[in-house]
């Protein structure tokens, strides 16, 4: 019987209650074993922020995830010179562990770029992707997604280094207390 491992990834700059809701919600509907935060370096599609270094990121995950057995940080992508691409991550990881079925959680807004993906026709074959639904959201997209539901949420990473001051309530007391302590994002 194949292994099932969801993987999230994204700058996580900060990390935050969606991203961990995300998670939670998809090895929930999906019944994964495991579910892997990939924090990228050079994602593609973005530009850096800069806000945030990638040792304090991973620290930020970690903390967010501590206790949760069944939630991993994979560091590979931080590792990897140059861009961050999908494509390359499930090539390698797919070697490593043969005998796994990946699932690639994204946003619901993500959904609709899929096209765009460096070698997205071989990547669709690699992994199943798993679209985050969101209420009045819809994306037609030629590939097959799986689609599972999540509470509608308003959070993003952008928002939170933008309102710093008001963004308690958006993450996991750790990485508040992490933020805090090491006036990330202007925080003091």
């Amino acid at each position: 019987m194949k292994h099932k491992v969801g993987i999230l990834g994204g700058t996580f700059d900060p990390p935050h209650l969606a991203h961990l809701q995300m998670a939670e919600v998809a090895k929930q509907q999906l019944n994964l074993e495991k579910v892997l935060f990939l924090p990228n370096k050079i994602p593609p599609h973005k530009h850096i922020s800069g806000m945030a270094s990638n040792d304090a990121r991973v620290e930020m995950l970690r903390l967010m995830i501590e206790g949760i057995d069944y939630f991993e940080v994979d560091l590979r992508e931080l590792k990897r010179a140059g861009k961050s691409y999908t494509y390359d991550t499930m090539r390698d990881m797919i070697s490593e562990q043969p005998n796994t079925d990946f699932y690639f959680i994204i946003g619901g807004d993500m959904v609709e770029y899929l096209p765009k993906w460096y070698h997205i026709e071989d990547l669709v074959k690699m992994v199943t992707f798993v679209g985050v639904h969101r209420p009045h959201y819809q994306a037609e997209v030629p590939y097959d997604v799986v689609n599972i539901d999540m509470p509608e949420t308003t959070i993003s990473s952008t928002e939170i280094r933008n309102n710093i001051e008001h963004a308690e309530a958006f993450l996991p007391e750790k990485v508040w207390l992490y933020i805090k302590e090491h006036q990330l994002y202007g925080k003091k």
